[in-house]
C-alpha cells in the first residue's frame, strides 16, 4: 500500500463580525464557528461550502493537522478512521495510533491515515472546548470524500473511540536521551513558575504581561548588558548557555487568582523541549519522552506538574508564553 501525498488541515477559530479589542471586556470569549482549512458554518448561517480532503480507496494520506486557534483546543476525529502519530511539532516520533487527538493552539502533528473504507464520504470532526460542540448541520466538521462518492454531505456517525490520545505515550524517534542527569530536579537550572491572573491578565510568578516598550533584542543591540537592565521588569530570566534547564509548571486553574480558562498551551521559541512529564500523568519520562515545543499545562484537578527539559545552546531573548492570544490583550 503506497503513500499518496500529505493533505494540510488548518484548524481555526473564527469570531463571526467582532474584532477582539470589542470582545475583551466580556469574556468567556466564546467563538461563533470552527474553521478547518479557512471554511466552516455557524449556527443559523448557511449551508456554505466546507473543506473536502479527496483521497482514493487503497491509499494512505499524510495529515498535517495545525492548532491555528487563538484560544480554544480541538477534538480531531475522523469517522470510521483511525490514525497513525508520526510527528509533533516538527519531531517525528515512533507510530502511535488513535483514533481521537487532542490540538491545542499551535500544536502540530503529522499523522497517516489509510483509505480502506467503502466509497463514501465521511466526516471530520473537530469539537471545540468552547462554544457550539455539536455538528448537526456540518458545524465544526469538514468531509472525507472517496473518489467515486457523490457529491454530498455525509451521513456517518462518530465513534466508537477506542483509542484515545496519550501524550506519555508518544516517543522521539531515535531518541538520544533527555540532556542532564536524570532525575526530577537534577538539571543545571531548575525553574518552577507559577501561573495566576491578575485583573484578568496572565501573571507569571506574580508579574503579569506587559507589553515592552522596545524589543528585548533591541535593548540587547542598545547596551543593556543583563536581565536586570531588561524591560518588562520581572518578566526576563537570563540562563547560562550550555546548560540543562527543567521547567515545572503545576495547574493552577482551582487556585483563587490561578490561570481559569485552561488548559493553558505552553510554547517556547529558539529551542525544542523534552516533556519529561504530561498532562494527565504523574510519572517522569528521561529516558525517552517526546520532544516538542508547544505542551498543555493540563488542569490542577488531575494534579498537573507539566515539566520540561531544554539546553542553552541557541543564545537569544526568547519568548516563553501561553499561545492563547487573549493573555496579549490588556
Amino acid at each position: 500500500m503506497s503513500c499518496k501525498t500529505f493533505v494540510l488541515v488548518q484548524v481555526a477559530l473564527y469570531r463571526y463580525h467582532q474584532p477582539s479589542p470589542l470582545l475583551y471586556n466580556s469574556p468567556p470569549f466564546t467563538p461563533d464557528s470552527v474553521l478547518i482549512s479557512g471554511l466552516g458554518r455557524y449556527a443559523g448561517g448557511p449551508a456554505s461550502p466546507l473543506a473536502v480532503v479527496n483521497v482514493a480507496q487503497g491509499l494512505r494520506y499524510r495529515f498535517r493537522i495545525v492548532g491555528a486557534s487563538c484560544v480554544a483546543w480541538f477534538n480531531f476525529t475522523i469517522d470510521g478512521h483511525s490514525m497513525t502519530i508520526i510527528e509533533a511539532d516538527g519531531h517525528e516520533v515512533e507510530p502511535v495510533v488513535v483514533d481521537s487527538l487532542p490540538v491545542f493552539a499551535g500544536q502540530r502533528y503529522s499523522v497517516v491515515v489509510t483509505a480502506d473504507q467503502p466509497v463514501g464520504n465521511y466526516w471530520i470532526r473537530s469539537v471545540p472546548d468552547l462554544g457550539n460542540p455539536t455538528f448537526n448541520g456540518g458545524l465544526n466538521s469538514a468531509i472525507l470524500r472517496y473518489s467515486g462518492a457523490p457529491i454530498e454531505d455525509p451521513t456517518t456517525d462518530p465513534g466508537p473511540y477506542l483509542l484515545p490520545f496519550d501524550e506519555s505515550a508518544l516517543h522521539l524517534l531515535n531518541h538520544m536521551g533527555v540532556p542532564g542527569i536524570p532525575g526530577q530536579g537534577n538539571a543545571d537550572v531548575n525553574l518552577n513558575p507559577i501561573t495566576g491572573s491578575i485583573r484578568g491578565t496572565l501573571s507569571v510568578n506574580g508579574v503579569p504581561f506587559v507589553d515592552p516598550p522596545l524589543p528585548v533584542l533591541l535593548q540587547i543591540l542598545s547596551g543593556a548588558q543583563n536581565a536586570s537592565q531588561l524591560l518588562p521588569y520581572g518578566s526576563v530570566y537570563e540562563l547560562p548557555l550550555n546548560k540543562t534547564i527543567e521547567v515545572s509548571i503545576p495547574a493552577t486553574d482551582l487556585t483563587p487568582g490561578g490561570t481559569v480558562g485552561g488548559p493553558h498551551p505552553m510554547h517556547l521559541h529558539g529551542h525544542a523541549f523534552d516533556v519529561v512529564r504530561s498532562a494527565g500523568n504523574s510519572s517522569y519520562n528521561y529516558i525517552n519522552p517526546v520532544r516538542r515545543d508547544t505542551v498543555s499545562l493540563g488542569s490542577q484537578a488531575q494534579n498537573d506538574n507539566v515539566t520540561l527539559r531544554f539546553t542553552t545552546n541557541n543564545p537569544g531573548p526568547w519568548f516563553f508564553h501561553c499561545h492563547i492570544d487573549w493573555h496579549l490583550l490588556k
